[in-house]
């Protein structure tokens, strides 16, 4: 069996679950769908998580090439993230989890 850091980049289920392994990666892509946001507003967005936490899916979204973070040259600093072309594409995937999403809570409901 292939070691597993070899699967990157080769096998897309493999490559899908490392992009999106962290707990709020799907989560910030929702959020970050609607167009650029502010770092505070995210925060505020995604009840729960820890600045540290929002920071490390941010940078590791970035690196990804999943969100761009853009710093405007102004005082205070103002930072965006939004999605790239890339991170856009994922845009269906998100529908069908939405989809997938409210069946299983409907079959939850009907139990």
């Amino acid at each position: 069996m292939e070691n597993n850091n070899s699967l990157f980049g080769k096998c897309p289920y493999f490559t899908a679950q490392k992009v999106f392994s962290g707990k709020w990666s799907i989560l910030l892509m929702y959020h970050l769908n609607d167009g650029a946001l502010r770092y505070g507003e995210l925060q505020r967005r995604m009840d729960g998580i820890t600045q540290a936490t929002l920071t490390k899916q941010l940078r590791m979204l970035e690196d990804f090439g999943l969100v761009s973070r853009y710093v405007y040259s102004e005082i205070p600093p103002k930072v965006e993230y939004s999605l790239t072309d890339l991170g856009r594409a994922f845009n269906p995937v998100l529908e069908q989890f939405r989809i997938w999403g409210d069946k299983y809570i409907a079959s939850t409901k009907n139990e």
